[in-house]
């Protein structure tokens, strides 16, 4: 297989481009039960799941997160 530099992929249409970075994506999502988190990250999540449990009417629905996000935009 020929390697590519990140200036090789300038040269490819933009829906090449897409298609490029959604193949990817694909490959990184396969392997994803192989990244690791650091023992910081367990313990963030670890202690905003706590926070949760303890007050699950805190903070915004999913759907009021997205809205703020894409209006944003």
């Amino acid at each position: 297989m020929k390697k590519i530099s990140a200036t090789d992929t300038l040269e490819l249409s933009i829906p090449e481009r897409i298609q490029l970075v959604e193949d990817i994506w694909d490959t990184i999502a396969a392997g994803a039960d192989a990244v690791e988190l650091s023992e910081e990250e367990k313990r963030i999540i670890d202690a905003r799941l706590e926070a949760y449990h303890k007050n699950p009417n805190e903070g915004s629905a999913w759907e009021d997160v997205i809205k703020r996000i894409t209006s944003k935009q």
